[in-house]
């Protein structure tokens, strides 16, 4: 049950979040690339910016609303949610096969394999499951976003109902992510339409990882799983699409959403996605700090 004063609480979380990852990451990217003069790919101007999120959802959980993280899904889970890290590892992998079979049927990507009978050969395989340990290795940077995005905020939107504060979190979270292109992290040629793709990226990628989230109940899951987008999903389509028919980094993006719109249909058609009963926890008194879930 959510005490009277729940939502006034849950908009004051939802304003001060917001404004320490927006203003926190956009702040910290124009200082370290105009002033300290970082490179967009250097890990001292990348860090900082995206674990922004994290750190405002621990912020405004422990200072702000005082509420704790019993609900903030800290813990592994391994136990009960072993499969869904399976899920979140070999995910990022399967859409990319899925991806470069679509672009080769479609006559956009000649595939040259170096192996027997056209399949991959050992290099590609190595680089693949090398990528994958390395995305596995990296996995807790990512709780930076995912405990921000999918753990605070989701939840807090719209009463927790999935359709529109799944949308709104999507849109939140590319919004955030749009001066990368104007810093040299990813070139779009057409940046009103890379934008644009990426957008739509961040919208299917939210509602896998807002499943991993809601099944595994860890949000651990969700960081493995957006470690493997960025590190073998996109990392792999970049290198052998991006150059494909001029769009430049919106290609392998726009590719990979048929793959990522058909699992996100069998999500949402399947109804496997639940609405959260408590959005947001009484305030705790001061001087507690709320366990962890």
């Amino acid at each position: 049950m959510l005490s009277n004063n729940s939502k006034p609480v849950a908009r004051k979380g939802v304003t001060a979040f917001l404004i320490i990852s927006f203003a926190g990451t956009w702040l910290w990217l124009l200082f370290a690339r105009a002033v300290l003069g970082l490179s967009p790919l250097n890990p001292l101007l990348q860090l900082p910016s995206f674990c922004m999120p994290g750190i405002a959802a621990v912020a405004v959980r422990r200072w702000i609303t005082k509420e704790g993280f019993a609900d903030a899904g800290l813990k592994l889970r391994l136990k009960g949610a072993w499969r869904y890290y399976v899920t979140a590892l070999l995910g990022p992998p399967l859409i990319v096969a899925a991806t470069l079979a679509l672009a080769a049927a479609t006559g956009l990507w000649d595939p040259d394999m170096s192996g027997p009978g056209g399949i991959p050969g050992t290099k590609e395989l190595a680089s693949v499951f090398g990528l994958m340990v390395v995305a596995l290795i990296l996995s807790p940077l990512y709780a930076g976003e995912e405990f921000g995005w999918t753990s605070y905020l989701r939840p807090r939107l719209f009463g927790g109902r999935t359709v529109p504060s799944v949308i709104a979190t999507g849109l939140i979270w590319a919004v955030w992510h749009f001066p990368l292109a104007f810093i040299g992290y990813v070139e779009f040629t057409n940046v009103v339409i890379g934008l644009a793709v990426w957008t739509l990226s961040f919208q299917l990628q939210e509602i896998m990882l807002m499943w991993l989230y809601q099944r595994s109940g860890s949000v651990w899951v969700a960081s493995l799983a957006h470690a493997g987008n960025n590190m073998v999903l996109f990392l792999i389509l970049g290198e052998v699409l991006d150059e494909t028919d001029g769009l430049g980094a919106a290609t392998p993006m726009l590719l990979a959403l048929v793959p990522m719109a058909a699992i996100c249909l069998c999500i949402v058609g399947g109804r496997k996605l639940t609405r959260e009963r408590r959005i947001i926890p009484d305030p705790m008194p001061a001087g507690h700090g709320g366990g962890t879930d």
